[in-house]
């Protein structure tokens, strides 16, 4: 009876710590701030990094975006993928992410073209895409770990 109940206790341990792999597998091994990515832009565009942070908020049209909370107050970076690619779960919000990606800019008529898409979805504007910053910035995601 001890070792059904061990093994019960084993099997649900696996299912609830259970992580959703999405994309491409993650490569790199060390993790850059978002506080760092904020602060320098423009020092990280084009460069692939990999971040770690609570999932804030996720795109409830397509699953296309999520954005992941830094680890200071109000610091929050968006990664978008590909429509299709990767589709982040709506059920996501409030988890961890541990997403790969490439900083990119972010053009204005993209920014325009999505927040119009979830405007219904979202009352609060993106601060990636805000209308006082001249340079938006946001990672591609490439590869991601939800737990």
């Amino acid at each position: 009876m001890k070792k059904l109940l061990v093994f019960i206790l084993i099997i649900t341990t696996c299912i609830i710590a259970k992580e959703d792999k999405l994309g491409k597998e993650i490569s790199l091994k060390n993790k850059t701030e978002i506080s760092k990515i904020i602060k320098s832009t423009e020092k990280f565009e084009g460069k692939q990094v990999l971040v770690e942070g609570k999932i804030l908020n996720v795109c409830q049209d397509a699953g296309c975006w999520i954005e992941i909370a830094g680890k200071n107050k109000n610091e929050k970076i968006r990664v978008k993928v590909n429509d299709g690619e990767i589709v982040f779960p709506k059920e996501s919000k409030g988890k961890t992410a541990v997403v790969e990606g490439v900083v990119e800019e972010v053009k204005n008529d993209e920014c325009a073209e999505h927040e119009s898409k979830d405007a219904k979805h979202n009352e609060k504007e993106d601060e990636c895409c805000s209308k006082e910053s001249k340079k938006k910035y946001q990672i591609k995601g490439l590869g991601a770990v939800i737990k």
